[in-house]
């Protein structure tokens, strides 16, 4: 993020500078304005839908290649303002990676609402063995191309398109337990064949059939909500109660992108990050970074 202000925020994405929405930037921007000028992209929102459209100042390619580490991955305009990746998530992918290599033995971490799975990958370069979970074919197809960019084609990962809910509850039925499970769900959406999801309604259920697939030893549950009125205190008590009775401890928080121009943090989502106490995790691996080292 290079500056924030006025209701948006400006962005680099490799060699292109994109401004989009952001409503908790309600502040002047820092930068100069010729910054502002030069983005190749706005997403002009329409007022009365949940989408909009781009305005193009110049030629953009349909989709552009990126890196973070060692992962890369496609980056494409769509019409709900979103480009395929959240880069504030990079401290969770870290997270994810450098505690499943600690592991001696074989990991197997579950992904829900896995989306175009960047934590998928960053479990799988870990050594772990991932189901990832989405309602969207076009996401995961996406998903799969990133796998292939990342040279992770080899690496053993299984992509489901399904209702996540409905997933966790046949695992549960057939005793597959899993190690880690990441869940990012959405406020509201649906599944593939018109399954409702809506967040405060039945996200107490699925953590409960997240519950019947813990292993006896698990390594992480992670948590995390975007536009929803929940809090991170909300998550993390509810997380916590869900995993008595297993030695570990809870942390929650928000995650924050910081800008270049004068340092502002901007707050896109609340986290709750259950692990196991004897588990090797970075110090502060999820506090706010100035950059999440994009290229």
């Amino acid at each position: 993020m290079l500056d924030s202000g006025n209701g948006q925020k400006l962005e680099r994405f490799g060699r292109f500078i994109l401004i989009r929405p952001e409503a908790e930037a309600i502040w002047k921007p820092a930068g100069s304005p010729q910054d502002w000028q030069n983005a190749d992209a706005v997403f002009q929102p329409a007022p009365e839908e949940n989408g909009g459209h781009w305005q193009f100042r110049k030629q953009l390619p349909d989709e552009w290649q990126l890196a973070y580490r060692d992962l890369s991955f496609l980056v494409q305009l769509s019409n709900s303002r979103h480009v395929g990746i959240f880069p504030e998530q990079a401290t969770q992918w870290d997270f994810i990676q450098e505690s499943i290599k600690h592991e001696k033995k074989q990991v197997r971490v579950l992904n829900l609402f896995g989306y175009t799975g960047m934590a998928t990958l960053a479990a799988a370069a870990g050594g772990a063995q991932v189901t990832h979970v989405d309602a969207s074919r076009k996401a995961i197809s996406w998903a799969r191309q990133n796998q292939v960019l990342s040279g992770l084609q080899e690496k053993p990962v299984r992509w489901i398109v399904d209702d996540a809910l409905k997933f966790v509850q046949r695992e549960a039925r057939r005793n597959s337990f899993y190690d880690g499970i990441i869940l990012d769900p959405p406020k509201f959406g649906r599944g593939p064949k018109g399954e409702v999801w809506e967040f405060y309604a039945l996200l107490p259920n699925l953590l409960e059939a997240c519950r019947m697939v813990v292993s006896p030893e698990p390594l992480f549950i992670l948590l995390t909500a975007y536009a929803v009125k929940a809090s991170s205190l909300t998550l993390g008590t509810a997380l916590s109660e869900l995993m008595t009775g297993l030695e570990g401890s809870t942390r929650i928080g928000e995650l924050v992108l910081k800008e270049k121009s004068k340092g502002r943090g901007i707050s896109t989502a609340v986290f709750a990050l259950w692990t196991r106490n004897t588990l090797p995790v970075i110090q502060d691996v999820l506090e706010p970074k100035s950059t999440v080292g994009i290229n």
